[in-house]
C-alpha cells in the first residue's frame, strides 16, 4: 500500500488527486494540507482525516507527497518532505531558477519528480515535438499555442514552456536563445527559426496545447487537449507509485517510460 499525502488539498487539482487516491486499491491517503487560513482547513477528507495547515505531520506518514500548491510554498514543502523522508512530486508551475536550485538540493537526499504537466499524453507529445524539431531545420518556425481557464495566472503555461524546452533540445540550442518575444503590432517580421508563444485565457478550459511547425508551403501541428483535470490526477498518482520505489535523485515524467536501468 502506497501512502500519499496531498499538498494543496483544497484546490481543484488537489481535490481531483484526493479522489484518485481514495479510488485506488493500492493507495492510502496519508493526509491533506492547505495554507493556514484556507477555507478548506478542517474539512473532512477520507476516513478520519481533515485538511490540516502543516505539511510536516503528513510527510512523516507518507511515502510520497504530491504538491500542487504555489511557488511560495515550495521551500517549506521540500523541507517537510526531507524531514519526513518522503518522496515528493512537484506539480506546481511558475517556478524560478531559485526554486529549481532548491529542488536540486532536495533531490540529493530524497526522490523528487518535478513536472509542469502530469498528463501521460503531454509527456508523449513532448517526445514527439523534440523528434520533429530535430528532424526539421531552422527554416521551420515553431509556435506554441495554449488555452487555459480564465483563472490561470502564469503565461505562457508551464506546459507550453515544457514543450518549448523539448523543441529547443531538438534544435540543439537553449530555449533562452530561441525564445521570441510576444508578437505585436510594430514588432516587425518574425525571426526565422525561433520559438514563439500565444497564450489564450477564457472560460473553464482545462488545458489545450498545440505545437505548430510551419515551413514554406506546409506545416505540422502536434497537439493535446485535456478534457478534464482527472487526467492530471491519474498521471500524478501513477507517477507517485513509480516515485515511491526510486532512490534519491531528480526525475521527470518521461522517466516513467524508460526501461528500468536505462
Amino acid at each position: 500500500m502506497i501512502k500519499i499525502g496531498v499538498l494543496g488539498a483544497g484546490g481543484r487539482m488537489g481535490q481531483a488527486i484526493i479522489a484518485e487516491v481514495l479510488a485506488a486499491p493500492d493507495c492510502w491517503l496519508a493526509g491533506g494540507v492547505e495554507r493556514p487560513g484556507h477555507p478548506s482547513c478542517g474539512s473532512p477528507i477520507g476516513e478520519g482525516l481533515v485538511v490540516c495547515a502543516n505539511a510536516a505531520p503528513v510527510a512523516h506518514k507518507a511515502d510520497v507527497l504530491i504538491d500542487f500548491t504555489s511557488p511560495a510554498a515550495l521551500d517549506e514543502n521540500l523541507r517537510a518532505a526531507q524531514d519526513g523522508k518522503a518522496a515528493i512530486l512537484v506539480g506546481t508551475t511558475g517556478l524560478s531558477p531559485q526554486h529549481h536550485a532548491a529542488i536540486d538540493r532536495a533531490a540529493k537526499t530524497i526522490p523528487v519528480l518535478q513536472a509542469s504537466n502530469t498528463s501521460l499524453g503531454v509527456t508523449v507529445l513532448a517526445a514527439m515535438v523534440e523528434q520533429a524539431a530535430r528532424a526539421l531545420d531552422s527554416a521551420w518556425d515553431i509556435e506554441i499555442v495554449e488555452l487555459h481557464h480564465r483563472h490561470k495566472v502564469d503565461a505562457p503555461s508551464g506546459t507550453a514552456l515544457f514543450l518549448a524546452e523539448a523543441a529547443a533540445r531538438g534544435r540543439g540550442a537553449p530555449l533562452s536563445e530561441l525564445r521570441l518575444p510576444p508578437h505585436a503590432a510594430g514588432s516587425g517580421a518574425r525571426r526565422a527559426g525561433g520559438i514563439g508563444f500565444a497564450s489564450l485565457r477564457g472560460g473553464s478550459a482545462a488545458g489545450e496545447h498545440k505545437v505548430i511547425l510551419a515551413g514554406e508551403g506546409e506545416r505540422i501541428e502536434l497537439g493535446h487537449v485535456a478534457e478534464g483535470r482527472d487526467i492530471f490526477a491519474r498521471g500524478a498518482v501513477k507517477a507517485a507509485r513509480w516515485l515511491s520505489a526510486r532512490k534519491p535523485g531528480r526525475y521527470t515524467m518521461a522517466d516513467l517510460f524508460r526501461p528500468e536501468g536505462g
